[in-house]
């Protein structure tokens, strides 16, 4: 199948233009170590490639060598028809340089370029008609006027496209592009004569980041979009997050109906449903927090938001790109490590991503809940006002982020160093202010879950599916005590025991690792209260009763606020980093970190 490839800067429109003419028949797949990806779709008779947003293709990271690499490789394959190259009608000169950099290329290998003049319904918005014909002649390229979001001119390119690519001998730019000098300079001369001014186009931009962008107003409004941010991912996803958790509940005893009490059916209930369960419970979670993460892009406003968080976070080798999936982190890690793909710099994506493990997920809400119960008395200051047990779950979170800086730190100076091509300076183009579009969203929403279904799914239902076997087995055991995972937690104790820990606290940790907060679920078992996730405040009575020491339970506390305790967040680091090494260190890592606290809180409290 020939293939066509389409090219272009970020924000441009490229996407949106993509989808148009490929509808929702895609894939997406990812450059191996880097998290670049090309999407491919079918376009007729032909095999559309889009590539990854660039503004020259002079690269300055890995991921953008690496793109421009099999940019290149595509140019010289046979198959390749047609070269699309996007460019922002609202900012001819910017767009140009990228564009008449590709054409150059597609010229040497003799490859055909058509330029798609995108976002021209703006340009009618603000009155300016704009000469497609002489900037033809001028670019020695067919040139088309077009909107992707309002599909103003879409047929005719798609008709005109499908023409070219279908020619033998399709027609070649005929332009003599000279050095980088002159051709910045063609882009200029030309911007001038057919492009719109950028004041016109800046005016109603510049009005809005007035405010946006304000020390003061801009601080506000930034605090009040992360307050939606963190809350829609809390309870827009809760309903659908309960929805599939039923659904698979229901599913699994509808199943299990027709087999009977018995060991098949506690293995097709509790370790083959609950083994898909414990996965696509994330599922609603990434979808809404992509959804989210997309509007704000797609709008404009995610850049300014990283603008204003930039300067601090750079004090910690972090992005201003960091602080939206260190904030989803609070809900999910899982979504957060892949909003980390926003992040330009592949180094700072790499810290990003091993440190968002640390941020307070909700999964540890039960495990904070249930120990701050047994260890902080329940006491009320200022008339109801202040809560000891809210001090110290707000100190539990502010603890998480402190450490994480502290690490990004240590890994930005001391382990992942500077270097040309591992690194990309914090460049950023303030897009206009736009209203999105859905087709791009939903692709990139149902992208978002396919891609953890299908990567990080198979490692979380494995690990679910062993330790299901190893606390069931050997049935004649005696209960939970006695199975393989009792066996294995007598085997750790004496690891646990100078942290003042026995055998269940050792199991349950161990069972945590599926999930954090499967620790009060296992500890209430072996404690023997029933459902202790709704009843807390028993199994708290119980802890206390069976004299857990202070300094123990808050270096039990500490522990949970550093360990990777969570073979989802494992698997994805693992699929989006493409190291076995890096997930495995990062779990011995803060195990041994976290270990370390439990120690000396045990030792010196």
């Amino acid at each position: 199948m020939k293939k066509i490839v389409l090219v272009g800067k970020p924000n441009s429109g490229k996407s949106l233009l993509f989808n148009q003419l490929t509808g929702l028949r895609q894939k997406v797949a990812n450059y191996p170590g880097v998290t670049v990806e090309l999407k491919t779709g079918r376009f007729e008779q032909f095999e559309l490639v889009d590539y990854p947003g660039a503004y020259s293709l002079s690269s300055l990271s890995r991921d953008e060598e690496i793109a421009v690499q099999k940019l290149q490789e595509a140019m010289q394959l046979p198959d390749t028809a047609l070269v699309i190259c996007n460019l922002d009608a609202t900012r001819l000169e910017s767009s140009l340089v990228f564009g008449l950099q590709v054409q150059a290329l597609a010229k040497q290998q003799q490859k055909s370029v058509v330029f798609a003049l995108n976002m021209a319904d703006e340009l009618q918005r603000f009155g300016h008609q704009l000469d497609t014909e002489a900037l033809s002649k001028a670019l020695g390229s067919p040139v088309f006027a077009i909107s992707a979001k309002t599909l103003l001119g879409i047929s005719e390119f798609r008709q005109a496209v499908l023409e070219l690519a279908e020619l033998a001998q399709p027609p070649i730019p005929s332009i003599d592009h000279g050095d980088e000098k002159a051709l910045r300079a063609l882009s200029r001369s030309l911007s001038r004569q057919f492009g719109i001014s950028a004041s016109i186009v800046l005016k109603n931009q510049n009005r809005i980041d007035a405010f946006m962008l304000n020390s003061v107003t801009g601080g506000l409004a930034f605090l009040l979009v992360m307050f939606l941010l963190f809350q829609s991912i809390f309870t827009l996803a809760a309903p659908l997050m309960d929805g599939v958790e039923s659904g698979i509940a229901g599913l699994a005893q509808w199943v299990t109906g027709y087999i009977g009490e018995g060991r098949t059916s506690d293995f097709l209930n509790d370790a083959i449903f609950g083994g898909i369960g414990s996965f696509l419970v994330f599922v609603p979670q990434i979808m809404m927090l992509t959804l989210i993460i997309g509007l704000l892009e797609d709008s404009g406003y995610l850049a300014r938001a990283a603008l204003i968080c930039h300067r601090p976070l750079s004090y910690f080798g972090l992005s201003g790109r960091s602080f939206i999936p260190y904030l989803s982190g609070h809900a999910c890690a899982i979504p957060a490590i892949m909003a980390a793909r926003t992040i330009e710099s592949p180094r700072k994506r790499l810290i990003t991503m091993m440190t968002i493990p640390l941020m307070a997920c909700s999964a540890r809400l039960p495990v904070y809940a249930l120990l701050i119960a047994v260890l902080i008395p329940e006491q009320s200051y200022l008339g109801g006002l202040v809560n000891l047990q809210g001090i110290a779950f707000f100190g539990l979170y502010l603890m998480g982020i402190v450490i994480a800086l502290l690490v990004s730190f240590m890994l930005s100076t001391f382990v992942i160093k500077d270097d040309a091509k591992s690194d990309m300076p914090f460049i950023l183009e303030l897009p206009n202010y736009r209203f999105p579009h859905w087709k791009p969203l939903v692709v990139r929403v149902l992208a978002s879950a396919k891609s953890f279904v299908y990567r990080s799914g198979p490692v979380i239902f494995a690990v679910t599916v062993l330790i299901w076997l190893l606390g069931y087995f050997p049935t004649d055991a005696g209960g939970l005590q006695n199975s393989y995972l009792g066996q294995v937690g007598h085997f750790i104790e004496p690891i646990f025991s100078p942290l003042g820990l026995d055998w269940r606290y050792g199991v349950a940790i161990l069972m945590s690792f599926l999930a954090r907060e499967v620790f009060v679920g296992a500890l209430g078992t072996l404690f023997g209260i029933d459902g202790a996730d709704e009843n807390i405040a028993g199994l708290a009575a119980n802890i206390q009763a069976d004299g857990l020491a202070f300094g123990t339970g808050f270096g039990l506390l500490l522990f949970y606020v550093v360990a990777l305790q969570c073979v989802a967040t494992v698997a994805t680091i693992r699929a989006e980093t493409g190291s076995n090494r890096i997930a495995v260190g990062l779990v011995i890592g803060y195990g041994l970190l976290a270990y370390l606290l439990a120690f000396l809180a045990a030792n010196l409290l």
